[in-house]
C-alpha cells in the first residue's frame, strides 16, 4: 500500500503523541530505529568491506547512531563511533545509549578529518529531520569528509545538510547511497535536491502506534500494490468491450512516432479497443506501423489535424470510455480550435499531454467550460505556459494549489513526479535519468488513458500509471543501460512488469472509480 509522506513538524507531533500521550518508551523507539540502521549497515558491509563508521550528533539522531554502534559491536562488526559535539550536550536518550555502549566496552571518539584509515561503510546520524540552515564548522568538515571517503553512505532519517521540509541544500550536504527513514518519508527526501542526496530510500517501522498518526500525510508514495490494483485477475466470461474503448488523437507530419508509442502503450496497459485518429497525410504510415490499433484518417491542414475533423471526433467521442489528446499533435490555429472543441464536448475522462497542453495554455479561460474529468501531464516548461509557477511553497504545495485551481488531476513530471487533484497527493518513486528521451511521455500518456478507459479514477489512474511507467523504465535501464534505452524498450519492459502485477488482489490499493 502507499507509504505516507510527512511534513517534519507533523512527524515531531506524531512522536510526541506516541511518547507523551500513548506511553510509548522513547528509548524503545530509539532502539527500534537504531536496529533498522544497524541492519542496513551490516548488509552493506558485506559488499563494501571495512570498518563501519557512525558519525553521531548530540541529538536523538545521534542517539540512534550510538545505539546502532552497540548493536553492530554485539554482532562482531568492527565499528568506530564518532561524536561531533560535547558529550555534556547529548540528549537524555542519546546519553543513555552512550552508557549502554560503554557497558559493552565501546565508546565514542572525537572527529578527526586527518585520519588515514578509510571505512567501508559510513552512517550519517548527525541531525536527521531536526536540521535547518546550513552545515557549519565541524559538521561541515564531517560532511565533506564523508563525501570524499569513497565509503558506502547510509543516512539515518535524512542526509545531513538537506532541509527536511523543502529538500533544498544550501552549501554542502551528505550524499547518501541509502537513507533509512523512520515511520514514513519526510517531504525533504522527495523534493528538490533532497531526492538526489537521499539515494535509495527505505522506510522503517519503529513501532509508532497508528493512534498517534493523527495528521494527514502531506502526500503518499505510490507502491507496487497500488499499481497491482489496476490489474485484477481477468474473468473468463469477458470480451474486449469490458476493458475500455479509448480514443487517441495524436500525431502530425514529422511526429508519427509519438502517436504510435501512445497507442502501443494503451494496448500494452490492457485496453480492449484503441482507436487512433491521425491527420490524413500520416495515415498510411501509422496504419502500417500499428496492427492492433484501429487507425483512421482525419482532415488535415499544414500536416496537422484540422478544425474540419471536429464533427467526426465529436461523433466518435460519444461512445468512448476515455480520450487522449496531444502527443505529436503539432501547433497552429486549427490545432487550437480542434483541442478546444474536443475538451468542451467530451464527457468521458480526458488525458491532455504535450501539444494538447500547449494549445490549452493559449486558451486558459476554456477550463471554465470543461466538464469531463481531466488529467494534465506537463513537465515544468509546459506547466509554466499554463499557469504561474512563482507562487510560494514547496513543489508539493505548489502542485496541490495548481491542481485545485484547475479542477483537474495534475501529473507534474520530473524526478519524483507529483500527482495530485488538489487534495490528495502522490509522489512516484520509480524511474531513472535514462527515461529523459523523446517518446517516454507518449508511453506514459498511453498508459494513463488505458487506465481511465477501464474505469479507474483519474487520480489513481495517473498515480498508478506513473509507477508502472517508471518501473518499466527501471527494468529497461537494467537490461539496456540508461544511456542506450529507448521508449520502445520501456514498452517491452512494460509487459514484464504487468505480468508480475497481474492477478494480485486489489487489497488496500486504489479502489475502482
Amino acid at each position: 500500500m502507499s507509504i505516507p509522506v510527512y511534513d517534519p513538524q507533523d512527524m515531531k507531533a506524531i512522536d510526541r503523541i506516541a511518547i507523551e500521550e500513548l506511553g510509548v518508551s522513547s528509548v524503545h523507539l530509539m532502539e527500534r530505529a537504531a536496529r533498522a540502521v544497524a541492519d542496513a549497515a551490516a548488509q552493506a558491509v558485506r559488499s563494501h568491506p571495512g570498518e563501519i563508521w557512525l558519525f553521531c550528533g548530540t541529538g536523538n539522531n545521534g542517539g540512534d547512531g550510538i545505539a546502532a554502534a552497540r548493536f553492530l559491536r554485539e554482532e562482531g562488526f568492527s565499528v568506530r563511533c564518532v561524536l561531533l559535539g560535547e558529550e555534556a550536550s547529548l540528549s537524555p536518550d542519546a546519553a543513555q545509549m552512550l552508557i549502554e555502549l560503554r557497558r559493552q566496552g565501546g565508546d565514542v571518539l572525537p572527529f578527526s578529518p586527518d585520519v588515514s584509515k578509510r571505512p567501508g561503510v559510513v552512517v550519517d546520524c548527525l541531525f536527521g529531520f531536526s536540521f535547518h540552515g546550513t552545515l557549519r564548522g565541524e559538521a561541515l568538515a564531517a560532511a565533506k569528509w564523508i563525501n570524499a571517503s569513497g565509503a558506502y553512505v547510509i543516512a539515518c532519517d535524512l542526509p545531513s545538510g538537506v532541509d527536511p521540509t523543502t529538500g533544498r541544500v544550501e552549501g554542502e550536504a551528505v550524499r547518501a547511497d541509502l537513507t533509512i527513514t523512520m515511520t514514513g518519508y519526510k517531504t525533504g527526501l522527495l523534493l528538490d535536491q533532497g531526492s538526489e542526496f537521499a539515494g535509495k530510500v527505505q522506510v522503517a517501522d519503529i513501532g509508532i502506534p497508528k493512534e498517534a498518526k493523527q495528521f494527514l500525510p502531506a502526500a503518499q508514495v505510490t507502491s507496487q500494490e497500488d499499481a497491482a490494483s489496476c490489474f485484477p485477475r481477468r474473468l473468463r466470461n469477458t470480451h474486449k468491450g469490458d476493458y475500455g474503448k479509448v480514443l487517441l488523437l495524436c500525431g502530425s507530419v514529422g511526429y508519427t512516432g509519438a502517436a504510435a508509442l501512445a497507442a502501443r502503450a494503451a494496448l500494452r496497459a490492457g485496453s480492449g479497443l484503441v482507436f487512433l485518429g491521425v491527420p490524413e497525410p500520416v495515415y498510411p504510415i501509422l496504419a502500417s506501423k500499428l496492427d492492433e490499433a484501429v487507425v483512421f484518417p482525419l482532415p488535415a491542414k499544414d500536416g496537422c489535424l484540422s478544425e474540419k475533423a471536429i464533427p467526426e471526433i465529436q461523433r466518435r467521442l460519444a461512445s468512448m470510455d476515455a480520450c487522449l489528446i496531444g502527443p505529436g499533435l503539432g501547433s497552429g490555429p486549427d490545432v487550437d480550435e480542434f483541442v478546444c472543441a474536443v475538451l468542451t464536448s467530451a464527457t468521458c475522462p480526458v488525458c491532455l499531454d504535450a501539444d494538447g497542453i500547449n494549445a490549452l495554455s493559449r486558451h486558459k479561460d476554456l477550463m471554465q467550460s470543461v466538464s469531463a474529468p481531466l488529467v494534465l501531464t506537463p513537465h515544468d516548461g509546459e506547466l509554466a505556459r499554463l499557469c504561474d509557477l512563482s507562487c510560494p511553497g514547496t513543489r508539493l504545495e505548489q502542485s496541490k494549489a495548481i491542481a485545485g485551481s484547475l479542477h483537474a488531476v495534475l501529473l507534474r513530471k520530473g524526478f519524483r513526479t507529483i500527482i495530485t487533484d488538489g487534495a490528495a497527493c502522490y509522489v512516484n518513486p520509480t524511474g531513472n535519468p535514462g527515461m529523459a528521451v523523446g517518446g517516454s511521455g507518449d508511453v506514459l500518456s498511453g498508459i494513463i488513458t488505458s487506465f481511465l478507459g477501464r474505469g479507474i479514477s483519474p487520480l489513481n489512474a495517473a498515480a498508478s500509471a506513473a509507477w508502472l511507467h517508471g518501473a518499466a523504465g527501471d527494468l529497461a535501464a537494467k537490461q539496456r543501460g540508461e544511456a542506450s534505452m529507448l521508449p520502445t524498450d520501456q514498452l517491452d519492459a512494460l509487459c514484464e512488469i504487468i505480468k508480475e502485477l497481474e492477478g494480485r488482489s486489489c487489497g488496500d490499493g486504489f479502489a475502482p472509480y
